[in-house]
């Protein structure tokens, strides 16, 4: 077995501004990428006021899109570089963070075109910080960053493996978030629970996390069905979140990330909702053993009550055997997600898992 995180990660209400002297120092000036909307909970303020407390200088680039796609990347990197920027704060959700990876990766490596995100090569990167916003990506403590490619009509991890030096984990930037917004990221968090657990690269201590991160995530779900939530509940889905994160970060996701991916590129269907309809179908196919480990961290009697929760939360998949069949064929030429299932995955088996809703 073997462990590692070289993050440092902050979990505290007010994390980023108190620790500022510390993620500040790691450059002259700050490239911060964001989205629209990302930093309006008070996150960009915070992350602005640190640097000019620490007297360090930065510039704002706040166009990344959802699922972010290469061509921003592109932009991003360019605009960095411009600017003169010599590190990176992501802030917000999973797409605003994945693509500060991706830059900070990229003005590493200037002498390189677009080809070089999907080619091994050096994983070099520029000091990078995360502040997550949302409570599924994860992001803040995993290497992976996932982008879209429109020449192929897919989302696609990257091969190299960047991890933040520093994620600034506050729960308090969950309060602004509506509610469809919190339910969706979190299925995602559960999803990397799951997937890792039930995960052929899974270890005693990856599957650890995975545990604890599904006892903190039953703790609080009834906060998605419309309990009140105060700072201790946000708190407790943004640790879940990064504890799922931190699992993923050793084992990777399985099919149901990998299923997922085709609706969100041709359907617009947000990441985390995606993912969840294919959770019931991935649990009924795993090991009688996992499957009742699973559900019982996550706090659900059986793979019934589990369903009709996610049905409740995130609703139905749509009827498009179209867009199954590409789902699926897809997924069969993708080595990389059908070895991460601890079970023999065939046509017949994607197929299967694909029927259970």
């Amino acid at each position: 077995m073997f462990f590692y995180m070289p993050t440092k990660i902050y979990s505290e209400a007010g994390c980023v501004k108190k620790y500022a002297e510390e993620w500040a120092g790691l450059g002259r000036k700050a490239l911060i990428v964001t989205g629209k909307s990302s930093g309006k909970n008070g996150s960009l303020q915070d992350v602005k006021e640190a640097l000019k407390k620490e007297g360090k200088e930065f510039c704002v680039f706040d166009r990344i899109e959802e699922n972010p796609s290469i061509e921003t990347v592109m932009e991003l990197r360019t605009f960095g570089l411009s600017e003169g920027a010599d590190f990176v704060v992501g802030i917000g959700g999973g797409s605003p963070m994945d693509a500060a990876k991706a830059a900070a990766l990229m003005m590493a490596q200037p002498e390189k075109g677009a080809e070089f995100l999907y080619e091994n090569g050096s994983d070099s990167a520029l000091p990078l910080v995360e502040v997550p916003t949302t409570c599924g990506t994860g992001s803040e403590a995993t290497p992976y960053s996932i982008l879209t490619i429109h020449a192929k009509r897919i989302k696609k991890s990257l091969p190299h493996k960047v991890f933040p030096a520093y994620a600034l984990v506050d729960g308090s930037y969950l309060k602004s978030a509506g509610r469809n917004v919190l339910a969706n990221t979190a299925v995602d968090a559960l999803a990397h629970c799951m997937e890792s657990y039930v995960n052929s690269n899974a270890t005693d201590f990856s599957r650890m996390l995975s545990l604890y991160g599904m006892q903190l995530w039953s703790s609080v779900k009834n906060v998605l069905i419309g309990a009140a939530a105060g700072e201790k509940e946000y708190g407790t889905l943004m640790t879940a979140s990064t504890i799922a994160g931190m699992a993923i970060s050793h084992t990777g996701t399985a099919l149901p990330h990998g299923l997922s991916y085709y609706f969100t590129y041709e359907k617009g269907i947000p990441h985390g909702k995606a993912v969840g309809y294919f959770l019931p179908g991935y649990l009924k196919a795993a090991a009688p053993g996992d499957r009742k480990t699973v559900l019982m961290a996550a706090g659900f009697p059986d793979l019934q009550y589990f369903t009709s929760f996610l049905h409740g939360l995130i609703g139905k998949r749509e009827k498009d055997p179209a867009l199954l069949d590409r789902a699926v064929t897809g997924l069969l030429a993708d080595p990389s997600k059908l070895k991460n299932a601890p079970f023999p995955v065939n046509e017949e088996v994607l197929r299967k898992i694909c029927q259970e809703e």
